[in-house]
């Protein structure tokens, strides 16, 4: 409907918009962009920005996306359905990732990163270049995932973070480095080696200190926290509580 797009938005002829798309004002679509249907952009947005690392590849946005204001998404990147952006988000070019993707506030994600399904990142978070990042990873405000071992130089080793990891704020990853499934990077960290798989890392420089399982929550009932799946369901899908569930029930975490 003609009435979805503000009248000062600046909207290529060769953008692909599904139905339903609402675009907010002074916001400018360039030629390279498809977005889903019943999505909505904000006001002061760039979508679709080239660059000489783009190469004219698309930016594709899937359906049912909220991209709020001033935010930045270089063109040749791909998102599944239900993107979520806090305000003045950039996002480079080369970047894939699933469904759900929710990005805060003031956060930047470095090109050719790779992020799965249903992963959270709070405010002012800064993804480097080559990170991968699994499915349902959670990473607080404030944390720095790197990617050059000796600053300045053309040497790029991205951080790795499994499933299911939490990363907390004010953490600095090196790089190179792997954060395993299920473990837990504590606030103020600085993680210069790999973390294991459902253990807790923290200090500077971080180090173990323990199974995940040992952290109680603070609710009176004294149940383990982590696997933080087994007691926190807001937000996801009643496919994705089934499957958890069946985990669970398999011992299969």
């Amino acid at each position: 409907m003609p009435d979805l797009i503000h009248p000062t938005a600046i909207i290529s002829r060769k953008a692909k918009l599904g139905k339903n798309v609402k675009i907010g004002q002074f916001t400018t679509i360039y030629d390279n962009v498809v977005i889903g249907d019943d999505s909505e952009v904000g006001g002061y947005c760039e979508l679709g920005v080239a660059n000489q690392h783009s190469a004219g590849e698309p930016l594709v946005i899937g359906g049912r996306a909220l991209i709020r204001s001033h935010s930045i998404f270089y063109e040749a990147s791909v998102f599944g359905e239900q993107l979520i952006t806090g305000h003045r988000v950039t996002v480079r070019e080369k970047t894939a990732a699933g469904v759900n993707l929710q990005i805060g506030t003031l956060t930047d994600i470095q090109g050719s990163c790779r992020i799965g399904d249903y992963v959270r990142m709070h405010s002012n978070v800064h993804v480097g270049q080559l990170s991968t990042i699994g499915d349902y990873v959670w990473i607080f405000p404030y944390v720095v995932l790197t990617n050059d071992p000796h600053p300045p130089s053309e040497v790029m080793r991205g951080v790795t973070v499994e499933d299911y990891a939490v990363i907390a704020t004010m953490t600095t990853v090196l790089p190179g480095v792997k954060v395993g499934k299920n473990a837990l990077i504590g606030a103020h960290s600085l993680l210069g080696s790999d973390a294991q798989p459902g253990k807790i890392y923290a200090g500077k420089a971080a180090e173990e200190r323990g199974d995940v399982s040992a952290v109680r929550l603070k609710d009176g009932t004294r149940r383990p926290a982590y696997p933080w799946i087994k007691h926190f369901r807001r937000g996801y899908p009643v496919e994705v509580i089934e499957k958890w569930e069946k985990m669970i029930n398999e011992g299969a975490l």
